[in-house]
C-alpha cells in the first residue's frame, strides 16, 4: 500500500478528502482520494479478504486514514459501493459506512459495481458472475442503464445483443460467449474502491439519504427465498 500524504500536496485547501468502499467482491478494499479542480488523485488502497470484511473493514479504514495523517471529520465525502455481490459483504460495508457517516454528517456517495467496472473499460455495458449459471448485467447508456440478474435464456431473448460487454471474472465471460458469440467481450481486473472514487468523486449532487440507503443486490437472499418455500410447505 503507497500512502501520499495530503498535507504535502500543492492546492490542499482547495482539495476534498474522499474514501471508497468497496466489499461487494471477492476481495474487498478501501481507498483514499484527493479531489482538486476536477482531478481524482488516488492517495492509497487497502485491500481485504471479503470473507473477513465483517471484521477487518474498520480497522483497515482506520489503518490507512492514519498513514495519511488524516482524521475522519476531514472527509468531505464518502463513496460506497452497494452492489451486486455478496450479500454479506455489502451489508457490512453499508452498515460500516452508515455508521462512519453519520456521526460525522459525512455525505455519502453510493455506487453500482457494475457501473464502476463498465467506467473501467470504457463502456457503457458490463456483466459480472452471480453464480447458479446467473449473472449481473448493465445494460444501456450512462442516462438511461438498465441493471439485471439474467440466465442464458434471458440474455438470448435480448435482441439486438450489445456490441461490447465489460467482464472481470471467467465466469461470466464464459456465458456471455455462450450465448453472444458477436460480442466483443472488453476483458479488465475487478473493481476496486480506487475505481469507484475515480468514478463517483464529482458527482456532488448524488449525495444518499442514509435512511434509505439500501444494497443493490438484484435478486433475493437465500433465506428469503427459502423462508418462502418453507412457509408455502405449511400453509
Amino acid at each position: 500500500m503507497t500512502i501520499l500524504n495530503p498535507s504535502n500536496l500543492p492546492g490542499q485547501t482547495e482539495a476534498k478528502l474522499l474514501l471508497g468502499v468497496d466489499t461487494c467482491g471477492p476481495v474487498g478494499s478501501v481507498a483514499l482520494a484527493r479531489l482538486a479542480e476536477g482531478t481524482v488523485e488516488i492517495l492509497g488502497q487497502t485491500e481485504i479478504d471479503g470473507r473477513s470484511c465483517s471484521s477487518t473493514l474498520v480497522t483497515a479504514i482506520a489503518e490507512l486514514l492514519k498513514q495519511a495523517g488524516i482524521q475522519l471529520g476531514l472527509l468531505d465525502s464518502i463513496v460506497v459501493v452497494n452492489g451486486p455481490g455478496s450479500f454479506t459483504g455489502v451489508r457490512v460495508g453499508l452498515a460500516a459506512v452508515k455508521g462512519l457517516a453519520e456521526g460525522r454528517q459525512i455525505p455519502v456517495i453510493a455506487a453500482s459495481r457494475l457501473e464502476v467496472l463498465a467506467n473501467i473499460a470504457g463502456t457503457t455495458t458490463a456483466a459480472l458472475d452471480a453464480h447458479r449459471k446467473e449473472i449481473y448485467l448493465r445494460l444501456g447508456d450512462a442516462a438511461q442503464a438498465t441493471e439485471m440478474l439474467a440466465r442464458a435464456h434471458e440474455l438470448a431473448e435480448i435482441v439486438p445483443a450489445p456490441e461490447q460487454i465489460a467482464v472481470c471474472d471467467e465466469a461470466a465471460e464464459r456465458l456471455l460467449g455462450e450465448v453472444w458469440p458477436q460480442t466483443e467481450l472488453v476483458r479488465v481486473s475487478a473493481p476496486t474502491a480506487a475505481d469507484a472514487l475515480k468514478l463517483c468523486a464529482p458527482r456532488k449532487w448524488e449525495i444518499a439519504d442514509l435512511a434509505l440507503l439500501d444494497g443493490h443486490y438484484l435478486r433475493r437472499s437465500d433465506a428469503e427465498i427459502f423462508g418462502e418455500q418453507t412457509t408455502g410447505l405449511h400453509a
